[in-house]
């Protein structure tokens, strides 16, 4: 079998694609700047992991040592809004080490896209195709529609859109044509590409059955979904930027992946042919249609089975520095807020309840004012509070919710959140649970580190909701876990 390498191993695609290359047979090495990116997921332990950037040659000649096949499934488009240089850079490292470490095959995931002039988007997926396919190495370019599944940033934006206006303004664009692909189907396509012959080369159309236009899509979901059809009311008026800006307020999804995602629907983008077949076979059960891969997304949602998500591979920030530990905080301004509570529950029933917290379940406190200052962080940019979760009751390293992520998590012991909002310093919220005679001892803490006067002032600003937020998020966490182990108890 092959050894395979892997870019963009924790983004969506890639953290369902890599299993299914080892129930394949191959060896698999990924790359990721994190060394503990990986450790929570299930085939953590199957992979070779190698630590570094994309840009870093050394890092990415290691990843292709005595590989046959290099799978390019990275980008950088969200969080940074010069993104083309970046990919560009990305693309002649990967594909110089690539030659110089003798891969026989690269495999590349690009978009569909029309002719004549691209979005920037669009445009740089092309380009990074071409400084792949200039290596010398046979470049099988997979050429894709939007990408249809649980947790998808596509299926998401679709999803809130319907499912929050029953009547949408919405550009002209909204009519044009797109040929959306489920997961499962993007999924057999890149794991059939490592079982073709030595040097298979071209670029390749891949989408599903059908073509839609965007209100369609929004429609068909609505009827997938059991709701009411969404009103469309196609305006002139709305510029790409403008219907940016809505997008980014109505959805989870952020306002620098939202620009390029929009600049890219101003055309039609929908297979020009179907040579793939000639290529490699469709799925054993056919291509799956919109309206069925948006009834397997819900299902999985249903199920709270969703695998990955598109916020993994969306961290709108670099990763911070882990939490300073107390003694190393001296000469540092911090603020903290600090609740500590005695619970007649154990330490498993009270970490079942701290890490079930946002998404639907909220925070156990003033839903209002955290609705409130999601709205506030989403008019400035930020994330706000409609990314949820990938799961409903479980959490691994990396997750995100809302607008945290998971820094830390040992289970029944502690939770760390690093806060991706848009404020003036950097924030964590930390709980951590002890075993006691009685139960157990609750911790909870908040932390901020303020970046100048600014800081400085918006600490105070919010000072006197603490009391109340922080003080009844840790009442109401003891108290759920005490009513569910009574629950369990029977009593």
């Amino acid at each position: 079998m092959s050894v395979i390498a892997v870019t963009g191993a924790t983004g969506y695609i890639g953290g369902r694609l890599v299993p299914m290359l080892l129930e394949r047979g191959h060896t698999v090495r990924v790359l990721t700047r994190r060394g503990n990116a990986l450790r929570d997921v299930p085939w953590s332990g199957k992979v070779r992991v190698v630590v570094g950037d994309l840009s870093d040659p050394h890092a990415v000649r290691e990843l292709c040592a005595g590989a046959t096949h290099l799978y390019y499934l990275a980008h950088s488009m969200a969080g940074n809004k010069d993104f083309a240089p970046v990919e560009e850079r990305c693309a002649r490292t990967a594909a110089a080490a690539a030659n110089r470490e003798g891969v026989a095959q690269l495999v590349y995931l690009s978009g569909l896209h029309p002719e004549g002039e691209l979005s920037r988007h669009l445009k740089s997926r092309v380009e990074v195709g071409e400084i792949l396919e200039s290596s010398g190495i046979p470049t099988l370019t997979l050429q894709a529609g939007l990408i249809i599944g649980s947790g998808s940033a596509s299926f998401e934006m679709v999803r809130h859109l319907t499912d929050v206006l029953p009547v949408m303004p919405a550009p002209r664009w909204v009519l044009n044509k797109v040929q959306p692909l489920a997961i499962r189907d993007a999924l057999h396509y890149l794991s059939e590409a490592a079982e073709l012959p030595p040097g298979t080369a071209g670029r390749f159309d891949i989408g599903g059955p059908q073509a839609h236009s965007y209100a369609d899509l929004m429609r068909l979901y609505a009827n997938a979904a059991g709701i009411r059809r969404p009103w469309i009311l196609p305006l002139p008026v709305l510029t790409p930027w403008l219907a940016a800006q809505w997008v980014n307020l109505v959805t989870p999804i952020p306002r620098s992946l939202a620009i390029p995602l929009v600049e890219s629907l101003q055309h039609d983008c929908v297979m020009k042919n179907r040579d793939i077949d000639t290529v490699m076979p469709r799925p054993a059960n056919g291509l799956t249609g919109y309206p069925r891969a948006v009834e397997l997304a819900l299902a999985r949602m249903l199920a709270d089975t969703v695998e990955t998500t598109w916020v993994t591979a969306h961290a709108l920030e670099a990763p911070a520095d882990p939490l300073p530990s107390d003694p190393q905080w001296a000469g540092h301004t911090v603020y903290t807020d600090v609740r500590d509570r005695e619970s007649k529950a154990g330490p498993e029933n009270v970490f079942k309840v701290i890490q079930g917290i946002g998404g639907e379940a909220g925070y156990y406190s003033l839903p209002g004012a955290w609705a409130f200052r999601g709205i506030i962080d989403k008019v400035v940019g930020g994330v706000g509070l409609r990314r949820g979760r990938r799961s409903r009751e479980s959490l691994a390293l990396g997750d995100a919710i809302d607008w945290w992520r998971v820094e830390e998590i040992v289970p029944n012991k502690l939770l760390r959140l690093r806060a991706e909002m848009r404020a003036p310093g950097r924030a964590w919220l930390e709980f951590s649970v002890e075993p006691t005679e009685s139960g157990s001892h609750y911790t909870q803490r908040a932390v901020f580190f303020p970046h100048g006067i600014a800081g400085r002032l918006y600490w105070l600003a919010i000072l006197p909701f603490h009391g109340r937020i922080f003080s009844s998020m840790s009442n109401r966490i003891t108290k759920a876990a005490e009513d569910l182990e009574r629950g369990q108890r029977g009593l």
